[in-house]
């Protein structure tokens, strides 16, 4: 296997010579589609409910709800006229209503004792429905629980990367905070530069960057991850022109532990050559330290930066 080979992500060749967007989105998703699964093949509701958002995962359960309670309440209307006996306890008029609130007190266990079933088929309904909300009800419990305990790493990027001055030479820099107040720990990154064979433009190539700091052990507050542009990098010499004209992307991974789980957590993002703000430097994100010392930042500020005097040069320039 040649080195190239064992630099390759798992994007695959087609994919890595056909496509013509970003490899890796902002938000970490890929630009890949899988096609020709039918419908249920590819449907994992487990899967599905514990990744999308808590705004979608509510909705879900509150149509699931009332999806269930009309439908058992047409099953009681089915039954025929009489099927439920109302006192006169006030209960809403209308045979609809008085099913549908029925079907909420049985499918919730509540049992208030103003409607109930006569006969043994609206029994036999009874009892499946009671059944069925014992199972929805665990289902739901589980899965919230699983929401709530599964670890996931919200880590914010900066909107764009820099070419700045360092160390008498220029780096390629982007910075990283946590949004969440539970704590990081062992945190590393890699930083890939993607782009597009100069031989003959149709293969991508990949090398992974050197970092000034590969790994921090806490990360309590926030990371400007460095690539040193030396004679060594791969992006020695180069000018926005030439990373525009090979499609270059920058491929961030991020993998840490969640200390409150004591699990793994992964981030990843990317920036394209139109990301990169060259001859600028990020500004600094501390604030001024309380009278007692306590030091903070400006999650803000994490993408505020400042140009420098000189316009774009090659990256092997050394700094003024």
């Amino acid at each position: 296997m040649t080195a190239q080979e064992e630099r390759d992500l798992g994007f695959g060749s087609v994919v890595a010579r056909e496509s013509r967007k970003r490899l890796l989105n902002r938000d970490g998703t890929f630009n890949v589609e899988r096609r020709g699964l039918r419908y249920f093949q590819s449907l994992s509701l487990y899967h599905t409910a514990l990744s999308i958002s808590w705004p979608r995962f509510l909705a879900a359960v509150v149509s699931a709800y009332l999806v269930i309670n009309v439908v058992f309440a047409c099953a009681f209307l089915l039954c025929g006229h009489g099927a439920l006996y109302t006192p006169p306890t006030g209960m809403p008029e209308g045979r609809f209503l008085q099913a549908f609130f029925f079907s909420v007190e049985t499918f919730g266990t509540i049992g208030y004792g103003n409607v109930y079933p006569v006969g043994v088929l609206p029994g036999l309904v009874m009892v499946v429905e009671a059944l069925t909300g014992l199972l929805v009800l665990a289902m739901s419990t589980g899965l919230i629980f699983a929401r709530f305990s599964r670890p996931t790493a919200r880590i914010r990027f900066s909107t764009n990367a820099v070419v700045a001055p360092y160390r008498g030479i220029t780096a390629l820099m982007l910075r990283i905070v946590n949004e969440r107040r539970n704590q990081i720990v062992e945190v590393e990154a890699q930083l890939l530069f993607s782009r597009r064979s100069a031989d003959d433009g149709s293969a991508r190539v990949f090398d992974e960057l050197g970092l000034e700091r590969r790994r921090v052990v806490f990360f309590p507050l926030a990371w400007t991850i460095v690539h040193p542009i030396d004679e060594t990098s791969p992006l020695f010499g180069l000018t926005p022109a030439d990373l525009r004209e090979m499609d270059a992307e920058f491929l961030v991974l991020l993998k840490g532990i969640d200390e409150t789980f004591s699990q793994t957590v992964h981030a990843r993002s990317s920036y394209r050559d139109d990301e990169i703000t060259w001859n600028a430097q990020f500004t600094s994100m501390f604030n001024p330290p309380t009278p007692d010392g306590v030091v903070s930042i400006d999650m803000d500020r994490l993408d505020a930066i400042e140009r420098m005097r000189t316009g774009p040069a090659p990256l092997n320039a050394a700094a003024d």
